[in-house]
């Protein structure tokens, strides 16, 4: 069964969609609010998705049940991580994506973003999706599964773009497990670009201002 979703088009018969994950105990509103201040004047009508996790227990809140990706079992996020939840969330985004297929979006034309703990399935599925994608922001996160990465990618998405975002004080991913990640995907071939802001766990307006660029060139149309 496909997520439930917050669907807003900047205009009638968008040609391109986003599906934007949101951080862990959040919902598909959190970034709804974003779209205003992100969106350039001369982008082409785009969909934006914001889905909603499914509800799970959290094992480092105390087993509460809030929204999320995948389970969370310590502070150290990149050990122990739960590879059946993770991957539960990546065969999620690719039932969002073939939705936003049958409404007429192919692949090409969706850019997959998302912030800390639905960046990470960002990262995760985009490299592992069938098809080719526009790219992928991944936003105060880091890679899942950073191991079988290089074994489950697809030939699809090789040097796929990816923007990485991430704060220099972040409590919560640390930088250097975003760096890791940076590094480990620019081995892989992938057209990393990172920024870094002097910011903790969140998003700031410079970091706006970069993404409107970096996706308004993302949604070109060829010729």
């Amino acid at each position: 069964m496909t997520l439930p979703t917050v669907d807003t088009e900047t205009a009638p018969n968008p040609r391109h969609a986003i599906i934007w994950l949101h951080g862990l105990g959040a919902d598909g509103n959190d970034f709804a609010p974003i779209v205003p201040e992100l969106v350039g004047r001369d982008w082409p009508p785009v969909r934006f998705v914001f889905p909603h996790a499914p509800m799970r227990a959290v094992t480092i809140n105390n087993g509460v049940r809030m929204r999320a990706w995948y389970d969370i079992l310590g502070m150290a996020i990149a050990q122990k991580q739960d590879e059946t939840g993770i991957r539960e969330s990546i065969a999620s985004l690719d039932e969002l994506i073939a939705r936003e297929a049958e409404r007429g979006i192919p692949p090409e034309r969706i850019i997959l973003a998302g912030f800390s703990q639905g960046g990470a399935i960002a990262l995760a599925g985009g490299v592992r999706h069938g098809a080719r994608l526009a790219g992928i922001v991944a936003l105060s996160t880091y890679l899942p599964l950073e191991a079988a990465t290089a074994a489950d990618r697809t030939t699809a998405n090789m040097g796929l773009p990816i923007f990485f975002g991430h704060g220099s004080a972040d409590p919560i991913v640390p930088e250097a497990l975003g760096t890791r990640s940076r590094d480990a995907l620019a081995h892989l071939g992938y057209a990393v670009e990172w920024h870094g802001y002097p910011m903790a766990h969140q998003v700031c307006a410079e970091e706006i201002d970069d993404l409107r660029s970096w996706i308004g060139t993302r949604l070109r149309d060829p010729g």
